[in-house]
């Protein structure tokens, strides 16, 4: 099988390995690129991993037709141009109702389901996710880009109705965020797979930098100009504005991005005569995408009811993630059994591969804990506004890009990742060290730095655990593992949003009555102080005297904590990546 010998080519190597190796360093990581042959399943290891020399090896533009138009590096360098505009769309989309979505709820009044504009749309992205790469190894990654963008646009549309007066229902738009939530999935991993496909795995992490550059910047832009175009021209603008970049966008994609030769597998036509585009829905493992997607939203719905809609000891809360653990034995039982699984059960006998995913879904889980975390601290002990807060993010946003930009000029050069993976954990901790230690209400600019080891952290670890993942997965299963990367980021994240914003307001709470109770205050009054701070920031900047120092203090101990959250899953990530260097490569897979 291709999956037992590439395991014995791999099991021999130590670090100085896959990437070092003549015959890896040239290896594709998609079928895309390659001439196949639907005749044998050979041709496709083959294609899949061309076992040439650096001499021999051929030009990007030689293996395929994703490249036959311009040479490779003005090709792969307009193909990603054009999908990073898709990228910052999408993540700007993602991220800009958290400074609008209470605005937006009122005009409709509903209030009370305001979150679920954040919510409806992370939770359609990771219930979609794992779809994207087995569609696109079966119909092209150039024809499912353009079913991503359209959903996308759907989605828009029905919520640019709502918006313009069309339709006056919240749940309106919230269907609309729902519906680009499943695009926008869509437009983020494909450009990752792609990259795979198109380049040489040497030059992976450097193309793929730009694709971490796009998605941090539009994440962290998203809040603060939302909050500042709320503030100045109104919240219709910060939806509406979008609109004709989606428009755009879908169009460069649909002229620009060459057709794409779809993977085809031996026995999909023993006949020799091609199959429908309809006949090949048959190939969707779907059952084991529904049985996943209920998995996904039995974990995720409780982790954002809880706290604060629900208490978390509540009967719905603990039979929702109870079910979230029968659904993965069921969905496990029934992917043993499935010829064609929506994620192959394979990529999880590889101790690698699932060190890649934890390593990198703790980095996102303290990266979006600190997010949260740093425009809230500074609205509260700085009296900042919205836009003034979320700039206070830039460091960490540059440090991200500098970070994926030399772990991707490092790993091109050298060939070795693994270092990296230790070092960006170690960068990440001190960063979260310095907060708790420094961060105590008065931070002048110099201090507000200390975000940036941070961003850098984590830039360098997006870079070198795709890499890290690439090497050790088989080829044939690349798009459906970058799709986990992509989903196990983002329930990460998730978790993580919700453990910071959970650990914050409980060490608020409890810090606030502590100092409320020292003033004098008589127990209605401070329940009723305690209940405005925690609901609305905006309290505090009406509060004066001994009452303010009392809040901001709180707040500054509940954000403390949440630091503190976000400290154990980077030395724990630091821990397991020193593992990974210490066993050097000696990898194991157990097909």
């Amino acid at each position: 099988m291709a999956f037992n010998s590439q395991a014995a080519t791999i099991e021999s190597s130590s670090e100085t390995s896959p990437l070092l190796k003549s015959s890896d360093a040239n290896r594709y990581g998609g079928s895309e690129v390659s001439s196949i042959s639907s005749d044998s399943s050979s041709d496709l290891s083959t294609a899949s991993t061309p076992e040439l020399d650096a001499e021999t090896a051929p030009r990007i533009e030689d293996v395929g037709d994703f490249s036959k138009q311009l040479p490779a590096p003005t090709h792969v360098a307009k193909t990603i141009s054009i999908l990073l505009i898709g990228i910052l769309v999408a993540e700007i989309d993602g991220s800009i109702v958290m400074a609008t979505h209470p605005l937006i709820a009122s005009e409709f009044n509903d209030l009370a389901n305001s979150t679920w504009l954040i919510t409806g749309f992370a939770l359609a992205g990771a219930v979609t996710q794992p779809l994207y790469g087995k569609l696109s190894d079966i119909y092209g990654r150039k024809a499912v880009i353009l079913l991503a963008y359209s959903i996308f646009a759907l989605g828009w549309g029905l919520l640019s109705s709502a918006i313009v007066g069309l339709g006056q229902s919240m749940w309106q738009v919230i269907l609309g965020r729902v519906i680009s939530g499943a695009g926008s999935s869509g437009m983020t991993v494909l450009v990752s797979i792609l990259i795979t496909d198109l380049v040489p795995i040497r030059d992976v992490a450097q193309w793929r930098s730009w694709v971490n550059i796009a998605a941090t910047t539009g994440r962290s832009l998203g809040g603060p100009l939302g909050g500042w175009l709320a503030d100045v021209i109104g919240w219709r603008w910060s939806f509406l504005g979008q609109t004709p970049v989606v428009a755009f966008a879908l169009i460069l994609c649909a002229i620009c991005l060459p057709a794409s030769t779809p993977k085809r597998i031996a026995s999909e036509s023993g006949d020799g005569s091609s199959k429908t585009a309809w006949q090949l829905l048959h190939r969707i493992d779907f059952r084991g995408a529904f049985l996943f997607g209920l998995m996904i939203l039995a974990f995720l719905v409780p982790a954002e009811l809880g706290g604060d809609h629900l208490p978390w000891g509540h009967p719905i809360i603990i039979s929702l993630f109870a079910s979230s653990i029968a659904l993965l034995f069921i969905f496990i039982a029934v992917e043993r059994r499935t010829e064609e699984p929506i994620i192959p059960l394979e990529i999880f006998h590889n101790r690698d591969a699932v060190l890649s995913y934890i390593i990198l879904g703790l980095q996102g889980a303290a990266q979006i804990g600190m997010m949260f975390s740093v425009p809230l601290y500074f609205q509260i002990t700085a009296r900042t506004s919205n836009a003034e807060a979320g700039a206070h993010l830039f460091p960490a946003v540059a440090g991200n890009c500098i970070g994926g930009l030399l772990s991707g000029v490092f790993i091109k050069r050298s060939g070795r990742y693994k270092i990296l993976c230790t070092f960006a954990t170690i960068s990440s901790s001190i960063c979260y060290l310095l907060l708790m230690l420094r961060w105590h209400g008065n931070t002048n600019w110099l201090e507000s730095l200390y975000i940036m080891p941070g961003g850098f952290g984590t830039g360098i670890a997006q870079s070198a655990l795709f890499i890290s993942l690439q090497a050790v997965v088989n080829a044939e299963h690349m798009a459906p593992a970058v799709s986990m990367m992509y989903l196990s980021t983002r329930v990460c994240m998730m978790t993580g949003l919700v453990s910071s914003s959970a650990t914050m307001r409980q060490f608020l709470r409890i810090g606030l009555k502590s100092r409320l109770d020292e003033l004098g205050l008589d127990a209605t009054r401070r329940d009723k102080v305690i209940a405005k701070a925690i609901s609305d920031v905006g309290y505090v900047g009406r509060t004066h005297g001994t009452l303010r120092q009392a809040v901001v203090g709180a707040y500054v101990d509940g954000l403390w904590y949440s630091h503190e959250t976000s400290g154990p899953p980077e030395m724990t990530s630091g821990i397991q990546g020193a593992q990974v260097v210490k066993a050097w490569l000696s990898l194991e897979h157990h097909a």
